[in-house]
């Protein structure tokens, strides 16, 4: 139990990001409601995906991975959309990097290792 709880600890730390909050701070000042209440509902709203994500990772590896990430960002795209255009092009622009920086991540490393 203690390796799960510090390995869970470990995760719980990595997985917050900068783009999170930027994320959570576009889509709340597009719908004008409370950052706060749009982190904490998001977050348990994301559970589920985060499960299908680490599922989909060990199935299949880092590219069925991605675009699953890539398509649950476009999907928010199309939420946004709904709310604001312009938050919509947001979402898919933050999508791009993330591509572009898995990509150059893996170029850098390849001529460094």
């Amino acid at each position: 139990m203690t390796q799960s709880l510090i390995a869970s600890i470990g995760f719980a730390l990595f997985i917050l990001c900068p783009r999170m909050a930027g994320m959570a701070n576009v889509i709340a000042n597009a719908t004008k409601v409370n950052l706060v209440l749009v982190s904490v509902i998001g977050t348990l709203i994301s559970l589920p995906l985060i499960v299908a994500m680490v599922l989909i990772f060990r199935q299949w590896g880092l590219w069925a991975a991605l675009a699953f990430a890539v398509l649950t960002d476009v999907l928010a795209a199309l939420v946004m959309g709904a709310i604001s255009w312009k938050s919509s092009f947001e979402t898919f622009i933050i999508a791009l990097f993330v591509i572009a920086g898995v990509r150059v991540a893996s170029l850098i490393t390849a001529k460094i290792f």
